[in-house]
Protein backbone atom coordinates (compact mmCIF):
# COMPACT_ATOMS: atom_id res chain seq x y z
CA UNK A 1 0.00 0.00 0.00
CA UNK A 2 1.30 3.17 -0.51
CA UNK A 3 0.42 7.07 -0.58
CA UNK A 4 -1.78 8.30 -2.95
CA UNK A 5 -3.54 11.74 -4.03
CA UNK A 6 -6.39 9.87 -5.46
CA UNK A 7 -9.33 9.85 -2.70
CA UNK A 8 -9.78 5.60 -3.73
CA UNK A 9 -6.70 5.06 -2.36
CA UNK A 10 -7.84 6.31 1.51
CA UNK A 11 -10.87 4.34 0.90
CA UNK A 12 -9.04 1.55 0.26
CA UNK A 13 -7.03 1.98 3.37
CA UNK A 14 -9.71 2.36 5.69
CA UNK A 15 -11.32 -1.06 4.35
CA UNK A 16 -7.87 -2.68 5.09
CA UNK A 17 -8.15 -1.15 8.45
CA UNK A 18 -11.75 -2.75 9.09
CA UNK A 19 -11.20 -6.06 7.25
CA UNK A 20 -12.40 -8.60 9.78
CA UNK A 21 -9.72 -11.14 8.85
CA UNK A 22 -6.32 -9.17 8.62
CA UNK A 23 -7.58 -5.24 9.93
CA UNK A 24 -6.49 -3.47 12.56
CA UNK A 25 -8.18 -4.25 15.98
CA UNK A 26 -8.83 -1.06 17.34
CA UNK A 27 -10.05 0.20 14.18
CA UNK A 28 -12.11 -2.86 14.41
CA UNK A 29 -13.63 -2.14 17.60
CA UNK A 30 -15.14 1.55 16.69
CA UNK A 31 -18.47 2.47 15.79
CA UNK A 32 -20.08 5.18 14.82
CA UNK A 33 -20.81 6.44 18.56
CA UNK A 34 -17.13 5.54 19.41
CA UNK A 35 -15.75 7.59 16.32
CA UNK A 36 -17.84 10.53 16.81
CA UNK A 37 -15.79 12.17 19.36
CA UNK A 38 -13.03 12.15 17.57
CA UNK A 39 -15.06 13.59 14.39
CA UNK A 40 -15.85 16.71 16.77
CA UNK A 41 -12.40 16.96 17.85
CA UNK A 42 -10.72 16.76 13.95
CA UNK A 43 -13.29 20.24 13.58
CA UNK A 44 -11.74 21.79 16.20
CA UNK A 45 -8.33 20.93 14.75
CA UNK A 46 -9.32 22.51 11.37
CA UNK A 47 -10.48 25.53 13.51
CA UNK A 48 -7.50 25.82 15.16
CA UNK A 49 -4.55 25.62 12.44
CA UNK A 50 -7.07 28.64 10.41
CA UNK A 51 -7.17 30.76 13.35
CA UNK A 52 -3.42 30.48 13.80
CA UNK A 53 -3.18 31.15 10.20
CA UNK A 54 -0.88 27.42 9.51
CA UNK A 55 -1.47 26.54 6.35
CA UNK A 56 0.57 23.39 6.20
CA UNK A 57 -0.71 22.40 10.11
CA UNK A 58 -4.34 23.41 8.16
CA UNK A 59 -3.15 20.66 5.07
CA UNK A 60 -3.05 17.79 7.73
CA UNK A 61 -5.78 18.47 10.21
CA UNK A 62 -8.17 18.61 7.09
CA UNK A 63 -6.86 14.89 6.16
CA UNK A 64 -7.64 13.98 9.72
CA UNK A 65 -11.32 15.21 8.86
CA UNK A 66 -11.38 13.79 5.51
CA UNK A 67 -10.23 10.39 6.92
CA UNK A 68 -13.58 10.56 10.06
CA UNK A 69 -15.44 10.86 6.50
CA UNK A 70 -14.17 8.00 5.20
CA UNK A 71 -14.19 6.26 8.18
CA UNK A 72 -18.28 6.54 8.70
CA UNK A 73 -18.84 5.85 5.28
CA UNK A 74 -17.09 2.64 5.50
CA UNK A 75 -18.87 1.39 8.91
CA UNK A 76 -22.29 2.32 6.65
CA UNK A 77 -20.98 0.51 4.08
CA UNK A 78 -20.40 -2.72 6.30
CA UNK A 79 -23.94 -2.25 7.36
CA UNK A 80 -25.31 -2.00 3.46
CA UNK A 81 -26.67 1.27 4.26
CA UNK A 82 -24.24 3.77 2.12
CA UNK A 83 -21.10 4.16 0.97
CA UNK A 84 -18.40 6.95 0.54
CA UNK A 85 -19.54 7.54 -3.61
CA UNK A 86 -23.31 7.86 -1.55
CA UNK A 87 -21.93 10.88 0.33
CA UNK A 88 -20.09 12.33 -2.32
CA UNK A 89 -23.35 11.94 -4.26
CA UNK A 90 -25.58 13.65 -1.31
CA UNK A 91 -23.30 16.48 -0.82
CA UNK A 92 -23.06 17.31 -4.84
CA UNK A 93 -26.58 17.03 -5.95
CA UNK A 94 -27.49 19.58 -2.32
CA UNK A 95 -24.83 21.81 -3.75
CA UNK A 96 -26.43 21.84 -7.13
CA UNK A 97 -29.92 22.20 -5.85
CA UNK A 98 -29.15 24.94 -3.53
CA UNK A 99 -27.29 27.36 -5.87
CA UNK A 100 -29.62 27.65 -9.31
CA UNK A 101 -28.06 30.88 -9.37
CA UNK A 102 -24.78 29.07 -10.38
CA UNK A 103 -26.05 25.27 -11.75
CA UNK A 104 -29.63 26.36 -13.06
CA UNK A 105 -31.18 27.40 -16.29
CA UNK A 106 -30.26 30.36 -18.56
CA UNK A 107 -32.77 32.23 -16.53
CA UNK A 108 -31.91 31.31 -12.99
CA UNK A 109 -28.40 32.35 -13.47
CA UNK A 110 -29.34 35.37 -15.16
CA UNK A 111 -31.65 36.01 -12.37
CA UNK A 112 -28.97 35.37 -9.57
CA UNK A 113 -28.85 34.84 -6.24
CA UNK A 114 -32.39 35.35 -4.65
CA UNK A 115 -32.27 37.12 -0.98
CA UNK A 116 -33.21 34.22 1.36
CA UNK A 117 -33.21 31.18 -1.47
CA UNK A 118 -30.59 29.47 0.72
CA UNK A 119 -33.15 29.55 4.18
CA UNK A 120 -36.18 29.09 1.77
CA UNK A 121 -34.46 25.89 0.03
CA UNK A 122 -33.41 24.25 3.46
CA UNK A 123 -36.53 24.95 4.70
CA UNK A 124 -38.14 22.88 2.16
CA UNK A 125 -35.89 19.85 2.84
CA UNK A 126 -36.86 20.19 6.36
CA UNK A 127 -40.76 20.07 5.00
CA UNK A 128 -40.27 17.33 3.09
CA UNK A 129 -39.02 15.47 6.17
CA UNK A 130 -41.60 16.71 8.56
CA UNK A 131 -39.14 18.39 10.81
CA UNK A 132 -39.92 21.36 13.19
CA UNK A 133 -37.73 24.76 13.15
CA UNK A 134 -35.35 23.67 15.85
CA UNK A 135 -34.74 19.85 14.91
CA UNK A 136 -31.60 20.39 12.51
CA UNK A 137 -29.69 21.76 15.42
CA UNK A 138 -27.34 19.30 16.57
CA UNK A 139 -27.01 18.42 19.88
CA UNK A 140 -23.58 17.51 19.54
CA UNK A 141 -21.82 21.04 19.11
CA UNK A 142 -20.70 23.24 21.81
CA UNK A 143 -23.42 24.33 23.87
CA UNK A 144 -22.73 27.98 23.05
CA UNK A 145 -22.55 27.81 19.68
CA UNK A 146 -26.14 26.01 19.66
CA UNK A 147 -27.38 28.36 21.55
CA UNK A 148 -26.73 30.57 18.71
CA UNK A 149 -27.81 28.45 16.52
CA UNK A 150 -31.35 27.79 18.36
CA UNK A 151 -32.06 31.43 18.68
CA UNK A 152 -31.35 32.29 15.54
CA UNK A 153 -33.64 29.48 14.41
CA UNK A 154 -36.41 31.10 16.08
CA UNK A 155 -36.14 34.38 15.33
CA UNK A 156 -36.25 33.76 11.76
CA UNK A 157 -40.02 32.77 12.67
CA UNK A 158 -40.33 35.71 15.01
CA UNK A 159 -39.59 34.48 18.41
CA UNK A 160 -36.89 37.22 19.41
CA UNK A 161 -36.47 40.14 21.24
CA UNK A 162 -36.28 43.52 18.85
CA UNK A 163 -33.25 45.10 20.13
CA UNK A 164 -29.79 44.32 22.24
CA UNK A 165 -31.78 46.30 25.42
CA UNK A 166 -34.38 43.82 26.39
CA UNK A 167 -31.31 40.99 26.13
CA UNK A 168 -29.71 43.22 28.60
CA UNK A 169 -32.82 42.92 31.32
CA UNK A 170 -33.12 39.62 30.67
CA UNK A 171 -28.84 38.94 31.39
CA UNK A 172 -29.72 40.88 34.84
CA UNK A 173 -32.33 39.30 35.38
CA UNK A 174 -31.09 35.77 35.03
CA UNK A 175 -28.29 36.55 37.75
CA UNK A 176 -30.57 38.21 39.74
CA UNK A 177 -32.28 34.69 39.73
CA UNK A 178 -28.77 32.56 40.04
CA UNK A 179 -28.13 34.94 42.98
CA UNK A 180 -31.27 34.53 44.89
CA UNK A 181 -31.10 30.49 44.17
CA UNK A 182 -27.60 30.33 45.56
CA UNK A 183 -28.49 32.33 48.59
CA UNK A 184 -32.08 30.68 48.98
CA UNK A 185 -32.90 28.24 51.92
CA UNK A 186 -31.13 24.63 51.62
CA UNK A 187 -32.48 22.28 49.99
CA UNK A 188 -31.45 18.49 49.55
CA UNK A 189 -28.02 18.66 48.28
CA UNK A 190 -28.90 17.26 45.09
CA UNK A 191 -31.52 19.68 44.23
CA UNK A 192 -29.94 22.73 45.30
CA UNK A 193 -27.21 21.29 42.91
CA UNK A 194 -29.73 20.84 40.27
CA UNK A 195 -31.13 24.39 40.70
CA UNK A 196 -28.29 26.49 40.92
CA UNK A 197 -27.26 24.76 37.59
CA UNK A 198 -30.19 24.95 36.01
CA UNK A 199 -30.25 29.15 36.74
CA UNK A 200 -26.62 29.04 35.72
CA UNK A 201 -27.44 27.51 32.19
CA UNK A 202 -30.48 30.35 31.88
CA UNK A 203 -27.82 32.90 32.09
CA UNK A 204 -25.12 31.26 29.59
CA UNK A 205 -28.42 31.17 27.46
CA UNK A 206 -28.90 34.94 27.59
CA UNK A 207 -25.41 35.17 27.89
CA UNK A 208 -25.45 33.46 24.03
CA UNK A 209 -28.10 35.83 22.85
CA UNK A 210 -26.36 38.85 23.57
CA UNK A 211 -23.54 37.59 21.85
CA UNK A 212 -26.11 37.06 18.95
CA UNK A 213 -27.53 40.07 19.51
CA UNK A 214 -23.93 41.97 19.19
CA UNK A 215 -23.12 39.76 15.85
CA UNK A 216 -20.21 38.46 18.74
CA UNK A 217 -19.50 34.30 17.88
CA UNK A 218 -19.57 32.95 21.31
CA UNK A 219 -16.94 30.30 20.82
CA UNK A 220 -14.21 32.96 19.78
CA UNK A 221 -14.44 35.79 22.25
CA UNK A 222 -13.97 32.84 24.90
CA UNK A 223 -11.37 31.15 23.21
CA UNK A 224 -9.65 34.61 23.09
CA UNK A 225 -10.52 35.33 26.94
CA UNK A 226 -8.64 31.52 27.34
CA UNK A 227 -5.75 32.63 25.56
CA UNK A 228 -5.42 35.84 27.55
CA UNK A 229 -5.96 34.09 30.72
CA UNK A 230 -2.93 31.74 29.61
CA UNK A 231 -0.79 34.49 28.85
CA UNK A 232 -1.43 36.49 32.14
CA UNK A 233 -0.77 33.58 34.22
CA UNK A 234 2.42 32.60 32.02
CA UNK A 235 3.66 36.02 33.41
CA UNK A 236 3.05 35.40 36.71
CA UNK A 237 4.77 31.95 36.57
CA UNK A 238 7.81 33.53 35.07
CA UNK A 239 7.96 36.57 37.84
CA UNK A 240 7.31 34.18 40.58
CA UNK A 241 10.35 32.45 38.96
CA UNK A 242 12.39 35.34 38.76
CA UNK A 243 11.73 35.35 42.52
CA UNK A 244 12.77 31.71 43.17
CA UNK A 245 9.15 30.93 43.68
CA UNK A 246 6.19 28.88 42.02
CA UNK A 247 2.67 29.88 42.64
CA UNK A 248 2.10 27.20 44.58
CA UNK A 249 4.76 28.91 46.87
CA UNK A 250 2.96 32.29 46.51
CA UNK A 251 -0.45 33.48 47.90
CA UNK A 252 -3.43 35.24 45.98
CA UNK A 253 -2.44 38.58 46.71
CA UNK A 254 1.00 38.70 45.38
CA UNK A 255 -0.62 36.46 42.20
CA UNK A 256 -3.18 38.89 41.97
CA UNK A 257 -0.65 41.84 41.85
CA UNK A 258 1.16 40.32 39.07
CA UNK A 259 -2.29 39.78 37.36
CA UNK A 260 -2.15 43.88 37.56
CA UNK A 261 1.39 44.07 36.31
CA UNK A 262 0.47 42.02 32.89
CA UNK A 263 -2.89 43.67 32.89
CA UNK A 264 -0.59 47.02 32.24
CA UNK A 265 1.82 45.62 30.13
CA UNK A 266 -1.06 44.87 27.40
CA UNK A 267 -0.57 41.11 28.01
Amino acid sequence: MTPSKDISRLIEIMAALRDPDNGCPWDLRQTFATIAPYTIEEAYEVADAIARGDLVDLKDELGDLLLQVVYHARMAEERNAFAFADVVASITAKMIRRHPHVFGSPEQRAAGAAAGFWDRAKAAEKAEKDAGVLDDIPASLPALTRAIKLQNKAAKVGFDWPSLAPVLAKLKEELAELEGEIASAPKSGTDKARAIEEEFGDLLFVVANVARHLKIDPESALRAANEKFIRRFRYIEEQLGARGRSPAQSDLAEMDALWEAAKSEGL
